[in-house]
């Protein structure tokens, strides 16, 4: 396959991705509506274009990572209306599935391959490419980007038809925001016990309490700083919202997804909307009268 692909949304996660590629070898053409995150981008080798539609037209492989439904769907519409070859279009963001198959219908209605392909990790371990992949949908186009998907993330996998990627998702991320209010609990109980909070991280890394969550975000409650952020609360609350509502229509009991969700609304509340969810700590301590 040709070494050349389109990535639309260079924010957090998509511009990590772009760097990734292109420090592989690959030819990345990228669109933002930021010129700032586009700018940037430049500086590291994405050649970037006015529109979808124009990656659309040069690039056999598109890849979209956006903020919403609506920036998803229009950029898909886009893509159908560009008038070029068939193409596959990865949809990484997080969103709710009846979105994920407008989108594929759209791009279906014009030819071309959707596959399904939500991202398990953070905007820091994006930037090391410690990424996992659940793709879905046409298996042999998810084989045939095997090369592409190894130079941005640590492991893929083909979790079948289209769809269930974000099935997959939407558990992983259940887990990331109970475990991320959790590693707050437990530094903000060790702090008011008097316990160094540096060593606190260590020593719970170091034992069974561990996940790949306190690990990554732990460090940052310790030190009380939350910039940059791998992952903004605004638009984590966007995740959850998602996944709550997947959990209802299915019938399934959330009680400690729901149980964070004063905890994150609280954050956002707080002046913490555009910092990392490691922010929550922050609630949790003015909760405990931590000064």
């Amino acid at each position: 396959m040709e070494q050349t692909v389109g990535i639309v949304g260079l924010g957090i996660m998509g511009g990590a991705i772009a760097r990734n590629l292109a420090a592989a070898g690959w030819r990345v053409l990228g669109h933002d509506i930021e010129a700032s995150r586009c700018a940037t981008l430049t500086a590291a080798g994405v050649e970037i274009r006015p529109d979808p539609a124009a990656i659309a037209r040069e690039a056999p492989v598109l890849m979209l990572s956006l903020p919403s439904p609506a920036a998803s769907l229009a950029t898909a519409q886009a893509i159908a209306a560009s008038g070029g070859d068939r193409r596959i279009v990865i949809e990484a963001s997080t969103l709710a599935l009846k979105d994920k198959l407008a989108i594929q219908a759209t791009l279906q209605a014009a030819g071309h391959v959707a596959l399904d392909c939500p991202i398990s990790g953070t905007g820091a371990q994006a930037l090391t490419k410690d990424l996992v992949i659940y793709a879905s949908g046409d298996a042999p186009s998810i084989a045939a980007l095997g090369p592409m998907f190894a130079a941005y993330a640590r492991a893929v996998h083909d979790v079948g038809a289209y769809g269930n990627g974000s099935k997959m998702k939407f558990v992983a991320n259940l887990l990331v925001a109970i475990h991320n209010v959790a590693s707050a609990e437990a530094i903000v109980l060790g702090v008011k016990a008097g316990l160094d909070p540096q060593h606190i991280v260590e020593l719970v890394t170091a034992g069974a309490g561990t996940s790949r969550v306190f690990e990554l975000r732990a460090p940052m409650m310790a030190r009380r700083t939350y910039q940059p952020a791998s992952m903004k609360i605004d638009i984590w609350q966007k995740d959850m919202s998602i996944i709550g509502q997947y959990a209802s229509e299915l019938g399934v009991p959330t009680p400690l997804l729901s149980a964070t969700m004063p905890i994150y609304a609280a954050a956002m509340a707080t002046g913490h909307a555009a910092d990392d969810t490691a922010a929550v700590c922050a609630v949790l301590e003015a909760m405990a009268g931590i000064g």
